[in-house]
């Protein structure tokens, strides 16, 4: 497979633990003989394990450092660093064609296509003049994912790593909604018709992706290499609940007869903190993402987020509100996206409601009900805020996790 582009083409693979990253980059190092590539591999523990296997499998080794080894740490955050002085390294040597890179478990894929794209300022070597990063790939087991709608439980089976206190449904999320191809892994587990109705769910999260099913991890090497679909502005809005706040309803036939649907939450009033923190921790199971800001009601100063991934919810403090942006600040916002005046409040401003719910055979008529009932009543309007309990405290905590089953 020959590449002309002056720029080295980069594919990176992520996934969660187990999912078959490494299974499917040892199968197109096989299989796509003519491919002239190294290949960087991340893995959390001290021993590389990952790195082993593709040198067993494969006619790449370490000695002859075609295949970089990161471990310890992940490419999206401690090791960013190290990876670009690795990869600056190989592009000294230009010895190889393409580069191969696949993020360990919990990996967030944006921070680590940010590097690629747009280099990163705590280290020398400068990716975007030597790199072009070409297709973000993620691998999805498609047998405990299907388990974890069944029965209610985490999508994942990853355990927390005690060094990050992101929650592994939360990264798995994280590369479901930042893809150009998502490879459904381990189709051979899964019946025929589960299988399409997590298709719809998949598609539902990440509707720009292409989404390809595979067993063992074996898919055609042209499906992921050199592709030149990765855009990184395009990248980042392309998740669900991303076109749902912005584009509203756009449902496809095949994923309603599944179904899988969404809604947008909007209200013009804040919720009451210990009603809202009771809904939360209490979801329905079907709703597998939600995402979005909303007002509580004596946090006038804060813009709170909720965050659903799976099983596992997280509420709290999240941003700004522009009303408590000073007058020349707002009227840049305004001038860059004129709808926020349009919609703004003399009183509150911008402070309001806006979530986004996706999911499979849940009530929503039900859910916009109780969602409604958390709103503060008339007479409640005229009350004292700060006198309510605040169940997203302490203001050093970034997020609260309500719910992690």
């Amino acid at each position: 497979m020959p590449f002309n582009n002056d720029l080295i083409p980069v594919t990176i693979l992520s996934g969660s633990l187990g999912a078959g990253k490494t299974t499917t980059l040892n199968h197109v190092l096989n299989s796509e003989r003519e491919l002239n590539a190294a290949v960087l591999v991340n893995d959390m523990g001290e021993v590389n394990v990952d790195a082993d296997f593709v040198e067993r499998e494969s006619e790449l080794t370490q000695n002859d450092e075609e295949i970089i080894e990161l471990s310890n740490g992940c490419i999206c955050c401690r090791l960013r660093g190290d990876m670009l002085d690795e990869v600056g390294r190989l592009a000294e040597e230009r010895d190889f064609e393409y580069l191969l890179v696949e993020s360990s478990g919990i990996s967030e894929p944006i921070p680590v296509a940010q590097t690629f794209a747009r280099g990163f300022e705590d280290a020398e070597f400068d990716p975007t003049g030597v790199y072009e990063l070409d297709t973000m790939v993620s691998v999805v087991d498609a047998h405990s994912f299907w388990q974890g709608f069944d029965s209610g439980q985490a999508l994942t089976d990853d355990s927390i790593n005690p060094q990050d206190n992101r929650v592994p449904e939360e990264a798995l999320m994280d590369q479901i909604e930042f893809c150009d191809i998502l490879l459904l892994n381990k189709c051979d587990l899964v019946p025929e018709e589960e299988l399409e109705e997590m298709e719809a769910v998949l598609k539902a999260l990440q509707p720009r992706a292409e989404i390809i099913r595979t067993e063992h991890g074996a898919v055609d090497p042209k499906v992921i290499l050199n592709t030149g679909r990765f855009d990184f502005e395009r990248a980042s809005q392309s998740a669900g609940w991303k076109r749902e706040l912005q584009e509203g309803h756009h449902h496809e036939a095949a994923a309603e007869e599944h179904g899988v649907t969404s809604f947008v939450f909007d209200a013009d009033r804040p919720f009451h903190p210990e009603r809202i923190a009771r809904l939360f921790a209490d979801l329905p199971d079907g709703i597998v993402r939600a995402k979005g800001f909303f007002w509580s009601a004596g946090r006038e100063d804060i813009a709170m987020g909720l965050d659903k991934a799976g099983q596992s919810v997280r509420a709290g403090p999240k941003g700004t509100w522009i009303a408590t942006l000073p007058k020349t600040e707002q009227e840049q916002y305004f001038a860059i996206r004129p709808g926020i005046k349009e919609d703004w409040d003399e009183q509150w401003g911008d402070r309001g409601v806006q979530l986004v719910f996706i999911g499979r055979e849940f009530d929503q008529e039900s859910l916009v009900e109780r969602l409604n009932d958390c709103l503060l009543s008339d007479a409640e309007m005229d009350e004292d805020w700060s006198e309510y309990p605040d169940p997203f405290s302490p203001d050093d905590q970034r997020e609260l996790a309500l719910a992690d089953n």
